[in-house]
């Protein structure tokens, strides 16, 4: 009976220790399991996150992209400077936005960082009672002897006690085998964590450069917006001065012609006066006159809208030439006046006969003075630039009866003839 009695007791202890190599094998593999899987999971949701940020700092600098290829083209021709204004206003929200997104991307990079830093640390810290734990087995192997395994297997005393014993033997050395493996993949994901860990410390401080950059960029635009604003601000009243300036001058010049038909009319009223002269602007000349300068059109007559949305009605056109390129008449004729007459600077008006006129104005010089009498062709000033915004030109005005028409009509086709 106490034979029967200690070898149950043994069993039992064999099993209870069988079952506890078990549990404990099963737990070291679900702690491995636990800490592998957050770890790869961070690892890959950092990475997806600056995936997401980088696409999205792409998205908005492509936009700020095409914005300044917009700019581009404003400033290579002639344009509002409004345009270019509100360009500058959308690019300085395009560069706020993208700093306000590198600033979010910075705080979720540094989170990043700290928990991938924390995580690296655990993982070390394993790692080393893992390594603990296995130095004290080998301790402990190295204190029983090579021949340990052997000896208890063989000082089993019955054939139940032997496989016990074997069994034990053999899930301790699955359990010692499942450490040098776990310690294997903590070894891997320090390895995973260090990596990342540096990736996410590269895109911090390219982050922290780029925001830099931004804010920079931000600030030159903003500047850049300002003084737009002011030229557009000192433009848009330059502007405004000077069509007032040529309306007044337009009203001047209307007195001007409506003062000397009274006076034509005066004079061939009175009495004994000579029979009226005849217009040397004929009808049959329609379409056939010679061009007073040869050159390209600047500005066609009637309405005319400026790149910044002012309009203004031009009584004639203007013909772009050389400055100090001789001027000739259209016809033959009395020059009426031959002074500086505002914006339209200095002017030679030509009375052909019958109340018709003709206006050359934004003259350099004038070769001609008051009462002299002109054939067609003959030289009577020469090109200037009365306005400081145009190029070097011939404003020409065909007045019969003191009432304008547009020029252009009455030339001949090519603006080259004589």
């Amino acid at each position: 009976m106490s034979v029967r009695r200690q070898a149950t007791r043994q069993a039992t202890r064999q099993a209870t220790r069988q079952r506890a190599g078990r549990l404990l094998l099963m737990v070291q593999v679900l702690i491995g399991v636990a800490v592998a899987c957050p770890a790869l999971l961070r690892a890959q949701s950092a990475e997806q996150r600056l995936r997401q940020q980088r696409e999205e700092l792409d998205a908005i600098r492509r936009e700020r992209g095409d914005l300044q290829a917009r700019l581009q083209e404003l400033q290579g021709r002639a344009h509002d400077l409004a345009d270019e204004s509100q360009n500058l206003r959308r690019q300085a929200e395009t560069t706020a936005r993208l700093v306000r997104s590198l600033d979010t991307q910075l705080l979720t990079i540094n989170a990043d960082v700290d928990s991938t830093t924390g995580s690296l640390q655990r993982a070390e810290q394993e790692v080393m009672n893992r390594r603990l734990t296995l130095k004290h087995r080998l301790v402990d192997i190295y204190k029983r002897g090579p021949m340990y395994s052997t000896q208890a297997l063989l000082s089993a005393r019955t054939f139940g006690e032997l496989v016990g014993r074997y069994k034990y033997l053999h899930e301790l050395a699955l359990r010692d085998r499942s450490v040098v493996r776990r310690v294997e993949d903590l070894y891997t994901e320090i390895d995973g964590q260090r990596a990342l860990l540096l990736t996410l410390q590269r895109e911090l401080q390219r982050n922290r450069t780029d925001k830099a950059m931004e804010e920079q960029r931000l600030r030159s635009l903003e500047g850049s917006r300002s003084r737009t604003l002011a030229e557009v601000q000192e433009s848009q009243q330059q502007i405004t001065e000077r069509l007032a300036r040529i309306q007044r001058d337009e009203q001047r010049l209307t007195q001007l012609f409506a003062t000397m038909e009274d006076t034509r009319k005066r004079n061939e009223a009175r009495p004994n006066a000579p029979a009226p002269t005849t217009s040397t602007l004929k009808t049959s000349d329609f379409g056939k006159l010679a061009w007073p300068v040869a050159g390209e059109i600047l500005y066609r007559f009637g309405r005319a809208i400026n790149p910044n949305n002012t309009a203004i009605r031009w009584n004639g056109i203007g013909i772009q030439a050389p400055q100090g390129t001789e001027v000739r008449a259209i016809a033959g004729g009395e020059v009426m006046v031959a002074d500086p007459i505002g914006t339209y600077g200095l002017t030679v008006i030509v009375q052909h006969g019958g109340g018709d006129y003709s206006v050359y104005g934004s003259l350099s010089r004038a070769d001609v003075r008051k009462g002299d009498r002109l054939a067609a062709g003959d030289v009577l000033g020469a090109v200037g630039r009365a306005d400081p915004d145009m190029e070097p030109h011939l404003h020409l005005e065909i007045r019969p009866k003191g009432r304008a028409l547009d020029p252009q009509a009455w030339l001949s086709r090519r603006g080259d003839s004589r």
